[in-house]
């Protein structure tokens, strides 16, 4: 058995990622990242740190349970970070972690687009839907 270099090591060690396969798991990471309170929830801790209360009246519309389950999603996958400080009661507060920053640099744009571009989409909507029904 030959020895690798470290330069084919690393090589060897690199996973190549392809989303167009059906086993690839970055599908899911691109079913999560999709989501819109994924979307909200990182424009919101953009602004900076928050405590659970201030996502939830910041993001209107979310459910307790949908802000938490997109939470623990993305502390999971490593975009936040949940930071426990000891008093009574507890206090809790999460933040962009250093790939949630580098991945808000996408989501910014899309949102900043979707604001942008909603009246000519609901116009396109309107005239489909016009179209359609004839």
């Amino acid at each position: 058995m030959a020895t690798l270099t470290a330069a084919e090591k690393r090589t060897h060690a690199r996973i190549e990622y392809d989303a167009y396969l059906a086993t690839c798991p970055s599908r899911h990471l691109l079913s999560t990242l999709g989501d819109k309170w994924v979307v909200l929830v990182l424009s919101a801790l953009a602004e900076g740190p928050a405590r659970y209360s201030e996502l939830r009246r910041h993001i209107a519309g979310v459910s307790q349970k949908m802000l938490t389950q997109t939470l623990r999603t993305l502390e999971r996958d490593g975009l936040i970070d949940r930071d426990v400080e000891p008093t009574v009661p507890v206090t809790v507060r999460y933040s962009l972690s250093p790939t949630g920053h580098s991945f808000f640099a996408v989501v910014r744009g899309l949102k900043i687009w979707a604001e942008q571009n909603m009246q000519t989409v609901l116009e396109a909507r309107s005239a489909y839907d016009a179209e359609a029904g004839s």
